[in-house]
Protein backbone atom coordinates (compact mmCIF):
# COMPACT_ATOMS: atom_id res chain seq x y z
CA UNK A 1 0.00 0.00 0.00
CA UNK A 2 2.89 2.38 0.72
CA UNK A 3 4.08 1.89 -2.87
CA UNK A 4 0.62 2.82 -4.15
CA UNK A 5 0.60 5.86 -1.87
CA UNK A 6 3.96 6.96 -3.25
CA UNK A 7 2.77 6.79 -6.84
CA UNK A 8 -0.51 8.48 -5.97
CA UNK A 9 1.24 11.27 -4.07
CA UNK A 10 3.62 11.95 -6.96
CA UNK A 11 0.78 11.97 -9.51
CA UNK A 12 -1.29 14.25 -7.28
CA UNK A 13 1.60 16.67 -6.76
CA UNK A 14 2.33 16.85 -10.50
CA UNK A 15 -1.38 17.24 -11.14
CA UNK A 16 -1.61 20.14 -8.69
CA UNK A 17 1.31 21.79 -10.49
CA UNK A 18 -0.67 21.49 -13.74
CA UNK A 19 -3.67 23.09 -12.04
CA UNK A 20 -1.53 26.02 -10.92
CA UNK A 21 -0.04 26.44 -14.38
CA UNK A 22 -3.46 26.02 -15.98
CA UNK A 23 -4.94 28.74 -13.80
CA UNK A 24 -2.06 31.06 -14.64
CA UNK A 25 -2.48 30.23 -18.35
CA UNK A 26 -6.19 31.05 -18.19
CA UNK A 27 -5.44 34.44 -16.65
CA UNK A 28 -2.51 35.32 -18.90
CA UNK A 29 -4.41 34.46 -22.09
CA UNK A 30 -7.64 36.15 -20.92
CA UNK A 31 -9.46 32.84 -21.25
CA UNK A 32 -11.49 33.15 -18.05
CA UNK A 33 -14.58 33.95 -20.14
CA UNK A 34 -13.85 31.21 -22.68
CA UNK A 35 -16.87 29.24 -21.52
CA UNK A 36 -19.13 32.23 -21.04
CA UNK A 37 -20.87 32.48 -17.68
CA UNK A 38 -21.59 28.74 -17.45
CA UNK A 39 -20.01 26.33 -14.98
CA UNK A 40 -19.04 23.50 -15.03
CA UNK A 41 -20.26 23.23 -18.64
CA UNK A 42 -19.10 25.56 -21.40
CA UNK A 43 -21.82 27.82 -22.78
CA UNK A 44 -24.30 25.54 -21.02
CA UNK A 45 -23.39 22.67 -23.37
CA UNK A 46 -21.61 19.38 -22.78
CA UNK A 47 -20.01 19.65 -26.23
CA UNK A 48 -19.84 23.31 -27.30
CA UNK A 49 -20.64 23.93 -30.97
CA UNK A 50 -18.34 26.92 -31.34
CA UNK A 51 -14.73 26.14 -30.43
CA UNK A 52 -12.27 28.96 -29.70
CA UNK A 53 -8.73 28.88 -28.28
CA UNK A 54 -10.01 30.55 -25.10
CA UNK A 55 -12.69 27.88 -24.71
CA UNK A 56 -10.14 25.07 -25.13
CA UNK A 57 -7.83 26.59 -22.49
CA UNK A 58 -10.61 27.21 -19.98
CA UNK A 59 -12.29 23.83 -20.51
CA UNK A 60 -8.96 21.99 -20.32
CA UNK A 61 -8.23 23.69 -17.01
CA UNK A 62 -11.60 22.62 -15.64
CA UNK A 63 -11.09 19.02 -16.81
CA UNK A 64 -7.61 18.81 -15.28
CA UNK A 65 -8.92 20.26 -12.01
CA UNK A 66 -11.71 17.68 -11.91
CA UNK A 67 -9.45 14.70 -12.66
CA UNK A 68 -6.75 15.79 -10.22
CA UNK A 69 -9.45 16.43 -7.64
CA UNK A 70 -10.25 12.71 -7.59
CA UNK A 71 -6.57 11.73 -7.24
CA UNK A 72 -6.10 14.19 -4.37
CA UNK A 73 -9.23 12.87 -2.67
CA UNK A 74 -7.97 9.30 -3.04
CA UNK A 75 -4.57 10.31 -1.66
CA UNK A 76 -6.16 12.05 1.31
CA UNK A 77 -8.37 9.04 2.16
CA UNK A 78 -5.61 6.45 1.81
CA UNK A 79 -3.05 8.57 3.67
CA UNK A 80 -5.55 9.12 6.50
CA UNK A 81 -6.20 5.36 6.68
CA UNK A 82 -2.70 3.94 6.35
CA UNK A 83 -0.32 6.60 7.70
CA UNK A 84 -2.73 8.64 9.79
CA UNK A 85 -0.57 7.92 12.84
CA UNK A 86 2.00 10.39 11.49
CA UNK A 87 1.40 13.67 13.29
CA UNK A 88 0.72 15.96 10.32
CA UNK A 89 -1.02 13.58 7.91
CA UNK A 90 -4.68 14.03 8.90
CA UNK A 91 -4.41 17.81 8.96
CA UNK A 92 -2.72 17.94 5.55
CA UNK A 93 -5.17 15.43 4.09
CA UNK A 94 -8.06 17.64 5.17
CA UNK A 95 -6.69 20.98 3.96
CA UNK A 96 -5.49 19.52 0.63
CA UNK A 97 -9.07 18.56 -0.22
CA UNK A 98 -10.67 21.60 1.44
CA UNK A 99 -8.57 24.19 -0.39
CA UNK A 100 -8.86 22.33 -3.69
CA UNK A 101 -12.65 22.48 -3.40
CA UNK A 102 -12.47 26.11 -2.25
CA UNK A 103 -10.39 27.17 -5.23
CA UNK A 104 -12.81 25.41 -7.59
CA UNK A 105 -15.76 27.21 -5.99
CA UNK A 106 -14.02 30.59 -6.21
CA UNK A 107 -13.22 29.87 -9.85
CA UNK A 108 -16.86 28.99 -10.47
CA UNK A 109 -18.02 32.16 -8.70
CA UNK A 110 -15.66 34.23 -10.85
CA UNK A 111 -17.23 32.74 -13.98
CA UNK A 112 -20.87 33.01 -12.92
CA UNK A 113 -20.69 36.34 -11.10
CA UNK A 114 -18.38 39.25 -11.71
CA UNK A 115 -15.63 39.56 -9.09
CA UNK A 116 -13.21 42.40 -8.39
CA UNK A 117 -9.56 42.02 -9.33
CA UNK A 118 -8.62 42.18 -5.65
CA UNK A 119 -10.84 39.16 -4.90
CA UNK A 120 -9.69 37.19 -7.96
CA UNK A 121 -6.03 37.70 -6.97
CA UNK A 122 -6.64 35.53 -3.89
CA UNK A 123 -7.47 32.55 -6.13
CA UNK A 124 -3.84 31.76 -6.91
CA UNK A 125 -2.89 31.93 -3.22
CA UNK A 126 -5.59 29.42 -2.33
CA UNK A 127 -4.37 27.12 -5.10
CA UNK A 128 -0.87 27.50 -3.73
CA UNK A 129 -1.91 26.28 -0.27
CA UNK A 130 -3.61 23.24 -1.80
CA UNK A 131 -0.49 22.48 -3.87
CA UNK A 132 1.80 22.83 -0.83
CA UNK A 133 -0.37 20.52 1.30
CA UNK A 134 -0.30 17.80 -1.37
CA UNK A 135 3.46 18.29 -1.76
CA UNK A 136 3.93 17.84 2.01
CA UNK A 137 1.75 14.73 1.99
CA UNK A 138 4.05 13.32 -0.68
CA UNK A 139 7.11 14.03 1.46
CA UNK A 140 5.47 12.38 4.48
CA UNK A 141 4.69 9.27 2.43
CA UNK A 142 8.33 9.00 1.37
CA UNK A 143 9.44 9.76 4.94
CA UNK A 144 7.82 6.52 6.10
CA UNK A 145 10.74 4.43 4.80
CA UNK A 146 13.32 6.92 6.11
CA UNK A 147 14.05 8.60 2.80
CA UNK A 148 14.38 11.81 4.79
CA UNK A 149 16.18 11.79 8.14
CA UNK A 150 14.70 14.62 10.20
CA UNK A 151 14.50 13.12 13.69
CA UNK A 152 17.83 14.58 14.80
CA UNK A 153 16.98 18.03 13.49
CA UNK A 154 16.08 20.72 16.01
CA UNK A 155 15.33 24.23 14.73
CA UNK A 156 15.90 26.98 17.27
CA UNK A 157 12.93 29.15 18.25
CA UNK A 158 14.36 32.35 16.73
CA UNK A 159 14.80 30.58 13.40
CA UNK A 160 11.34 29.02 13.61
CA UNK A 161 9.82 32.49 13.99
CA UNK A 162 11.73 33.71 10.93
CA UNK A 163 10.47 30.76 8.90
CA UNK A 164 6.89 31.53 9.91
CA UNK A 165 7.33 35.21 9.11
CA UNK A 166 8.93 34.76 5.68
CA UNK A 167 6.23 32.26 4.70
CA UNK A 168 3.47 34.75 5.56
CA UNK A 169 5.33 37.47 3.68
CA UNK A 170 5.70 35.15 0.66
CA UNK A 171 1.90 34.81 0.57
CA UNK A 172 1.70 38.60 0.42
CA UNK A 173 4.20 38.67 -2.46
CA UNK A 174 2.19 35.99 -4.27
CA UNK A 175 -0.99 38.03 -3.80
CA UNK A 176 0.59 41.19 -5.21
CA UNK A 177 1.90 39.18 -8.18
CA UNK A 178 -1.57 37.79 -8.86
CA UNK A 179 -2.97 41.30 -8.53
CA UNK A 180 -0.52 42.48 -11.20
CA UNK A 181 -1.92 39.85 -13.57
CA UNK A 182 -5.58 40.51 -12.84
CA UNK A 183 -5.25 44.29 -13.15
CA UNK A 184 -3.27 43.82 -16.39
CA UNK A 185 -0.37 45.73 -14.90
CA UNK A 186 2.33 43.39 -16.23
CA UNK A 187 3.83 45.81 -18.74
CA UNK A 188 2.82 49.21 -17.36
CA UNK A 189 6.46 49.77 -16.39
CA UNK A 190 8.74 49.50 -19.39
CA UNK A 191 12.00 49.26 -17.45
CA UNK A 192 13.47 47.07 -14.72
CA UNK A 193 14.17 47.23 -11.80
CA UNK A 194 12.54 50.68 -11.68
CA UNK A 195 9.38 51.63 -13.50
CA UNK A 196 11.50 54.11 -15.44
CA UNK A 197 15.24 53.81 -14.98
CA UNK A 198 15.65 57.34 -16.31
CA UNK A 199 13.40 58.74 -13.55
CA UNK A 200 13.39 56.13 -10.74
CA UNK A 201 11.80 58.43 -8.14
CA UNK A 202 8.98 59.90 -10.22
CA UNK A 203 6.32 58.48 -7.93
CA UNK A 204 3.92 61.38 -8.50
CA UNK A 205 3.46 60.28 -12.11
CA UNK A 206 2.47 56.70 -11.28
CA UNK A 207 -0.92 55.33 -12.25
CA UNK A 208 -2.73 52.82 -10.01
CA UNK A 209 -1.45 49.96 -12.17
CA UNK A 210 2.12 51.23 -11.89
CA UNK A 211 1.81 51.44 -8.11
CA UNK A 212 0.59 47.82 -8.09
CA UNK A 213 3.48 46.73 -10.34
CA UNK A 214 6.14 48.56 -8.34
CA UNK A 215 4.61 47.46 -5.05
CA UNK A 216 5.01 43.86 -6.20
CA UNK A 217 8.60 44.47 -7.27
CA UNK A 218 9.44 46.04 -3.91
CA UNK A 219 7.86 43.13 -2.01
CA UNK A 220 9.71 40.64 -4.26
CA UNK A 221 13.02 42.46 -3.65
CA UNK A 222 12.49 42.29 0.12
CA UNK A 223 11.70 38.57 -0.14
CA UNK A 224 14.83 38.01 -2.25
CA UNK A 225 17.14 39.75 0.26
CA UNK A 226 15.39 38.14 3.24
CA UNK A 227 15.81 34.66 1.72
CA UNK A 228 19.54 35.22 1.20
CA UNK A 229 19.97 36.38 4.81
CA UNK A 230 17.99 33.44 6.14
CA UNK A 231 19.95 31.06 3.89
CA UNK A 232 23.22 32.27 5.45
CA UNK A 233 21.81 31.74 8.94
CA UNK A 234 20.59 28.25 8.11
CA UNK A 235 23.92 27.26 6.55
CA UNK A 236 25.71 28.54 9.64
CA UNK A 237 23.53 26.63 12.10
CA UNK A 238 22.23 23.55 10.25
CA UNK A 239 24.65 22.77 7.43
CA UNK A 240 25.42 19.36 8.96
CA UNK A 241 21.75 18.35 8.62
CA UNK A 242 21.40 16.97 5.11
CA UNK A 243 17.72 17.83 4.75
CA UNK A 244 18.16 21.46 5.79
CA UNK A 245 21.37 21.86 3.78
CA UNK A 246 19.96 20.72 0.45
CA UNK A 247 16.49 22.16 1.01
CA UNK A 248 17.88 25.64 1.59
CA UNK A 249 20.19 25.37 -1.41
CA UNK A 250 17.15 24.48 -3.52
CA UNK A 251 15.20 27.38 -1.99
CA UNK A 252 18.01 29.82 -2.75
CA UNK A 253 18.15 28.61 -6.35
CA UNK A 254 14.38 29.04 -6.64
CA UNK A 255 14.38 32.63 -5.38
CA UNK A 256 17.19 33.57 -7.78
CA UNK A 257 15.22 31.95 -10.61
CA UNK A 258 12.09 33.80 -9.54
CA UNK A 259 13.79 37.19 -9.75
CA UNK A 260 15.35 36.27 -13.11
CA UNK A 261 12.04 35.22 -14.65
CA UNK A 262 10.32 38.29 -13.18
CA UNK A 263 12.80 40.53 -14.97
CA UNK A 264 12.56 38.49 -18.18
CA UNK A 265 8.80 39.05 -18.25
CA UNK A 266 9.54 42.73 -18.85
CA UNK A 267 12.41 42.19 -21.26
CA UNK A 268 10.47 39.64 -23.36
CA UNK A 269 7.26 41.71 -23.29
CA UNK A 270 5.27 39.14 -21.34
CA UNK A 271 6.42 35.98 -23.07
CA UNK A 272 3.89 33.31 -22.09
CA UNK A 273 6.45 30.59 -21.35
CA UNK A 274 8.49 32.90 -19.13
CA UNK A 275 5.37 34.07 -17.31
CA UNK A 276 4.30 30.48 -16.60
CA UNK A 277 7.78 29.61 -15.32
CA UNK A 278 7.58 32.65 -13.05
CA UNK A 279 4.35 31.29 -11.53
CA UNK A 280 5.73 27.75 -11.28
CA UNK A 281 8.94 28.74 -9.50
CA UNK A 282 7.18 30.76 -6.78
CA UNK A 283 4.86 27.76 -6.25
CA UNK A 284 7.88 25.51 -5.66
CA UNK A 285 9.47 28.11 -3.38
CA UNK A 286 6.31 28.33 -1.27
CA UNK A 287 6.16 24.53 -1.09
CA UNK A 288 9.72 24.47 0.28
CA UNK A 289 8.85 27.07 2.90
CA UNK A 290 5.85 24.96 3.87
CA UNK A 291 8.20 22.04 4.43
CA UNK A 292 10.35 24.20 6.71
CA UNK A 293 7.21 25.10 8.67
CA UNK A 294 6.45 21.40 9.09
CA UNK A 295 9.97 20.81 10.44
CA UNK A 296 9.74 23.90 12.65
CA UNK A 297 6.47 22.78 14.24
CA UNK A 298 8.07 19.42 15.05
CA UNK A 299 10.93 21.21 16.79
CA UNK A 300 8.45 23.36 18.71
CA UNK A 301 6.58 20.23 19.81
CA UNK A 302 9.81 18.55 20.95
CA UNK A 303 10.87 21.67 22.84
CA UNK A 304 7.54 21.84 24.63
CA UNK A 305 7.66 18.16 25.57
CA UNK A 306 11.22 18.47 26.87
CA UNK A 307 10.28 21.51 28.91
CA UNK A 308 7.28 19.69 30.41
CA UNK A 309 9.50 16.69 31.22
CA UNK A 310 12.03 18.93 32.93
CA UNK A 311 9.26 20.63 34.94
CA UNK A 312 7.84 17.27 35.99
CA UNK A 313 11.29 16.06 37.03
CA UNK A 314 11.92 19.26 38.97
CA UNK A 315 8.58 18.99 40.75
CA UNK A 316 9.27 15.36 41.62
CA UNK A 317 12.71 16.18 43.06
CA UNK A 318 11.28 19.00 45.14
Amino acid sequence: MIKILKWLSVVSTIGMAFILMGGALVTKTDSQDGCGDSWPLCEGQFLPTVISPELVIELSHRLVTGIVGFTVLALAILAWKYIGHVREVKFLAFISVFFLVLQALIGAAAVMWSQSDFVLAAHFGISLISFASVFLLMLLVFEIDKKFDTKSLFIQKKHRLEIYAITIFTMFVVYTGALVRHTEANLVCGDWPFCSNAAPLAFADYSLEQWIQMGHRLAAAILFIWTIILFVKMMKNYRHHRVMYWSWIISLGLIFSQVFFGAMIIFTLLNLGIALLHAFVISCFFAMLSYFILLATRSAKDEKENRNTENDTSSFNN
